[in-house]
């Protein structure tokens, strides 16, 4: 058995490609800080033409040190490298990663960037039906998909030796596959993907599928909610086998970190000693700012300033019809009436959100009372492991559709 790699050297490349852009980045911060400076407080040019041939130069100098340093990286392994040399502690690294520049990463081409696909225990699954049938773990016709949330990966499902999936997977005789996506990238684009993915699936399956099941904690809930929506355009056939979907801790109506480090970085772009500081927060991935409100949809981003202190333009998306839909919210407090845990929620998503609860009429999820559940003392990464989250949703898939 071979033993699992930490680093690879496609990982080497594309870590000297993203040293490069943060070294570039901080040249232009440094040179557009410099001329803030200058220009008002010491009363001088602000940037004159020798200073600009200074900041090419030392930008020219940081490409040549690039260039050596990548002809001295090992051969490119590219991406199709085996994934079960990977580690677990690569595997949460590149998750965060992509998190935080998928977008980057995915734009730019860099081999850091994960590319969507369905595994079972870090490995990936080929959607053909020979490979499905051997590579599956005992293939049944009722499919759990689960999602993980932002800068996570789909082997962090197993959290404190408990796995949603395995347990649902012993108890009710659910087939588990985990989903691995780059968070980084908009919500709107990775819920098309997976549609189309699971509309191959489908097709591809050893046996028929009687149902289908969506699980999705954090954004992986934005996630599943898009790729119903445009399945259902789409007309795919997996969406009129989907019977059940559960929100773990999902902000359908957004998270407040992200609103506020979009006033902040607001905020910091009206002062012009600040501003080249505002714009190191434009680093941050799609995948984090569409959180600022929950964005589903292409057209909820697209044609703006994505970083733009502006309101919610959300286009309305309610819970699909057909389709048993259930959401657990996980609340700080040990009572129901604590404060700490009303206005707190979990730790990350406030109480309201994570129920679908808004006061637009149309952003409001009409989740039934009995689809709704409330775990109290539980961390927003402790839905994953909770017995009693874990205890309410086996008893809302062991009822008879």
């Amino acid at each position: 058995m071979q033993k699992k790699r930490h680093l690879r050297p496609s990982d080497l490349h594309g870590i000297s490609r993203l040293a490069a852009t943060a070294f570039g980045l901080a040249v232009d911060l440094v040179e557009e800080f410099h001329g803030a400076l200058a220009g008002a407080l010491l009363r001088i040019p602000p940037v004159g033409a020798i200073t600009r041939l200074a900041y090419r130069t030392v930008r020219g100098s940081g490409a040549v040190l690039h260039g050596c340093v990548y002809a001295l990286l090992p051969p490119h392994d590219g991406p199709a490298t085996r994934e079960d040399l990977s580690s677990e502690q690569r595997e949460a690294v590149l998750a965060a990663l992509n998190g935080l520049l998928g977008d980057h990463l995915a734009a730019s081409g860099n081999p850091l960037q994960i590319r969507m696909r369905l595994r079972v225990d870090g490995k990936a699954l080929l959607l053909d039906r020979q490979s499905l049938a051997s590579s599956a773990p005992r293939p049944g016709a009722r499919l759990l998909i689960l999602m993980h949330g932002l800068c996570r990966s789909d082997l962090q499902w197993r959290r404190r030796g408990h796995d949603h999936g395995q347990a649902l997977a012993r108890d009710l005789g659910y087939t588990p596959l985990y989903l691995s996506y780059n968070s980084g990238l908009h919500i709107s684009s990775n819920g098309q993907e997976l549609a189309s993915l699971l509309e191959t699936l489908l097709g591809e399956w050893p046996v028929p599928v009687e149902d289908i099941t969506l699980i999705g904690h954090s954004m992986g809930g934005l996630v599943a909610r898009s790729a119903v929506h445009y399945g259902q355009l789409a007309g795919c056939e997996w969406t009129g086998r989907l019977k059940h979907m559960i929100f773990l801790g999902t902000p359908h109506h957004g998270a407040p970190l992200e609103r506020g480090g979009n006033w902040l970085g607001a905020v910091l772009g009206r002062n012009r000693y600040t501003a080249p500081f505002a714009r190191l927060g434009h680093v941050r991935s799609a995948g984090i700012t569409d959180l600022r409100y929950g964005n589903l949809l292409d057209q909820d981003w697209h044609g703006h300033d994505r970083f733009e202190h502006g309101r919610d333009r959300r286009q309305p998306v309610p819970l699909p019809g057909g389709v048993q839909c259930y959401t657990i919210a996980g609340m700080l407090g040990a009572k129901p009436g604590d404060l700490r845990g009303r206005l707190l929620g979990d730790g990350l998503i406030p109480l309201d959100t994570a129920l679908g609860s808004h006061w637009h009429g149309l952003h409001s999820l009409a989740f039934p009372r009995s689809h709704r559940h409330v775990a109290h003392g539980v961390h927003h990464l402790d839905l994953l492991s909770s017995a009693e989250v874990y205890e309410r949703i086996r008893v809302w898939l062991a009822q008879p559709s």
